[in-house]
């Protein structure tokens, strides 16, 4: 597509700010090739920022970033999927092998997409300096985006860990190293969203496995208000700069990666969301950065696939050092990268990636990243409990690959009758800026 379909804004707020990489498609194909808004940068900015490009919709949703979603949760989805029991389907996805366990990487690209959505939405909304108000709308707006989901989840699945308690006798519930405590104390820091903050490691910590990422970035939410202070002075920085400090915070966490450390470090999981949410904020002012004319612009698409083909090294290589994974966090230098390049064209992947199908994908992407492992946990406690859903079986055979389609379609339907619903009403119920517009703004900037 086209470089004139570049909207130009100058820091301009998005229609909702609520809303992560995505708005509703109602008005999206519309501005597809229209997105110019020629708003006036607000007072104290002192220079006008170009849109990003990436495929823009309506209320300046970057599709291309949208569509990358769906690939970073399906990426966690299969790797927790190739623990299913049995080897049934083993030789088709064997030559994955060195992708699918590395998988938990997913989770560190949701972040660095998180801060550069949140960054993108809320740098002026939130800066520049600290105002009560203005945090507290922030933090309700995504209060909005991710808690009424996730309490459905997490409730509904302790409901299950609580029925599995009277089927089994060996104490063995979730399928997690370290067993989740069903107290009711648990359950509240989990619904409060803050079961991860005083606990070195994430295993056991919460009921559903994979919500531990989501407890970390609400700490990064709670952060964010500040961060801005500081986010809002280097905006003006060049942005070959901003793009190199955006790879460089990514380096603690690849280099430990690399000494093997990463895996057994005390509260690593700080490390991942600081390294990834901050990198994904300095990547959006760096994009914003780039002139119309850039030649980064012309680039960009090459400057993608350079950095695509550097991670599917990187984890051949940590699959040669182990094949069951542990080392494939070298290649998170290179999300940062990943992200700006599919912003600043819409060409080639950015346009697959913007494709209806893969953003609505992104769309439910949160939801399917939530009740994966729920489904999955209780198909396999079926598979051991009932000898016709044994491993081998034709039934069990059978029912493998339907499990992963039932995850996608519970995710849209979580999304559809749940998610979207629960955010607009509580909107529409609680703290709002006079400037925000309440309408259903799909994607949430979070795992």
């Amino acid at each position: 597509m086209a470089d004139d379909a570049i909207g130009q804004v100058a820091d301009r707020p998005l229609q909702d700010p609520t809303a992560g990489t995505g708005t509703r498609s109602g008005g999206s194909a519309r501005s597809r090739s229209g997105g110019h808004s020629g708003n006036r940068a607000p007072a104290g900015t002192a220079q006008r920022a170009v849109a990003p490009t990436g495929t823009v919709g309506g209320g300046g949703e970057i599709r291309s970033l949208t569509g990358l979603r769906i690939v970073a949760a399906m990426w966690v989805v299969v790797f927790h999927f190739q623990f299913t029991p049995g080897d049934a389907y083993t030789r088709f996805w064997e030559p994955l092998r060195p992708i699918v366990s590395s998988g938990a990487l997913g989770v560190d690209l949701f972040y660095v997409l998180s801060g550069f959505v949140i960054t993108l939405t809320y740098l002026t909304k939130v800066g520049p300096r600290l105002r009560v108000r203005a945090a507290l709308v922030f933090l309700w707006a995504r209060i909005c985006r991710i808690w009424p989901v996730y309490a459905t989840v997490t409730t509904l699945f302790l409901g299950w860990l609580l029925y599995k308690q009277t089927r089994v006798t060996d104490g063995y519930l979730a399928y997690q190293t370290v067993q989740p405590d069903l107290t009711v104390w648990s359950y509240l820091q989990q619904l409060l969203m803050v079961q991860l903050w005083t606990q070195p490691y994430f295993d056991g910590v919460s009921f559903v496995g994979p919500a531990w990422s989501i407890s970390a970035e609400w700490a990064a939410y709670l952060a964010f208000p500040l961060l801005v202070l500081v986010l809002y002075r280097v905006r003006r920085l060049p942005a070959p700069v901003l793009g190199a400090l955006a790879v460089a915070v990514m380096v603690p966490f690849a280099y430990l990666s690399y000494t093997g450390e990463e895996a057994g470090l005390r509260y690593a999981w700080l490390l991942r969301i600081s390294c990834g949410f901050l990198a994904g904020a300095l990547t959006y002012l760096a994009v914003r950065n780039v002139g119309a004319a850039s030649r980064l612009r012309r680039y960009a698409p090459l400057l993608t696939a350079i950095a695509l083909v550097e991670i599917v090294l990187g984890l051949l290589w940590a699959s040669w050092r182990a094949p069951q994974g542990g080392y494939g966090g070298v290649v998170v230098v290179m999300f940062p990268v990943v992200v700006a390049g599919l912003a600043l064209h819409q060409t080639g992947l950015a346009k697959v990636l913007a494709h209806p199908w893969m953003v609505h994908g992104g769309r439910i992407s949160f939801s399917i990243y939530l009740v994966h492992v729920p489904v999955f946990e209780i198909f396999w406690t079926e598979m051991a409990l009932r000898p016709p859903l044994a491993p081998g079986t034709a039934l069990a055979t059978f029912l493998i690959p339907q499990v992963l389609l039932l995850v996608v379609l519970l995710g849209h339907l979580f999304y559809r009758f749940v998610e979207e619903p629960a955010r607009v009403w509580l909107r529409r119920h609680g703290p709002k800026s006079s400037s925000v517009r309440v309408t259903p703004v799909p994607v949430a900037a979070g795992p």
